[in-house]
């Protein structure tokens, strides 16, 4: 344990040495956390194909054809009188 004053202050500064140990990872520890690293870009991956966004990226766009059918507007009926 170091004790220092500081002169301009006045007040005692304690420092004291932590020292933190190694943490070892474990090959279960790596294990899971590819597994959940692969979880979760698969849930992104298939929430984007079934909304439609990623088949939109992916494959050519393809002329959509519209059947309309033209035809005389109604005629109309004569004004109603009062």
């Amino acid at each position: 344990t170091f004790i220092r004053r500081t002169t301009i202050m006045d007040k005692v500064v304690v420092e004291k040495e932590v020292l933190v140990p190694e943490q070892r990872e474990s090959a279960a520890s790596n294990f899971f956390w590819a597994f959940a690293l692969v979880a979760i870009v698969a849930i992104v991956i298939g929430a984007l194909y079934y909304s439609g966004a990623l088949r939109r990226l992916t494959s050519p766009q393809q002329p959509q054809k519209v059947n309309v059918e033209v035809s005389n507007p109604p005629a109309q009926a004569p004004p109603a009188s009062k």
